[in-house]
């Protein structure tokens, strides 16, 4: 009886003992300080003019990640193109948002989230099948969301994306 008591004791000091050594080295490795690297912005503006009327940048690059604002059916002077037809609205957006991801040297394969906002959700999915002219490969993630309205009340479709662009 005595034997597996002095056993049982022997075996559980062992154990907290590499438990404790073991919580010991995690500390020592976490207290390390992070390696922070820090990246340069890199601004694009599609429309200056525009942009800088309505206060934003079309896309902003740091590091490998570009974040594309919401591209809408507009010329060059921010006035609504194709009004009233939903399905040229999306091709203009994936034609401006194809010039923003050319800047950077991207393409369609290179978007990880894709956001669509639309004011009229049964369009956009009747015409929804255009999209597997973008996107060849693979579909990004991302969110249909149908809204009130958009910045113009011609607009019918919003389109922003996330890229990922791998060394």
């Amino acid at each position: 009886m005595k034997r597996i008591n002095f056993l049982a004791i022997g075996v559980v000091t062992l154990l907290l003992a590499t438990s404790i050594n073991s919580c010991n080295q995690k500390t020592t490795e976490t207290a390390k300080e992070p390696v922070v690297q820090t990246e340069t912005p890199e601004y694009f503006s599609l429309r200056p003019e525009t942009e800088k009327a309505y206060g934003y940048s079309h896309a902003v690059k740091i590091g490998n990640d570009i974040k594309i604002s919401g591209a809408v059916s507009m010329d060059d002077a921010g006035n609504p193109t194709a009004v009233g037809d939903f399905l040229q609205q999306m091709k203009n957006c994936y034609s401006d948002l194809d010039i923003v991801l050319k800047h950077y040297g991207c393409t369609f394969d290179d978007v990880v989230v894709e956001n669509v906002f639309t004011t009229n959700m049964p369009e956009f999915l009747k015409h929804s099948g255009y999209r597997n002219e973008i996107y060849t490969k693979q579909f990004p993630t991302g969110s249909w969301l149908g809204v009130k309205e958009l910045a113009l009340p011609e607009f019918l479709i919003e389109i922003e994306l996330e890229v990922h662009k791998s060394n």
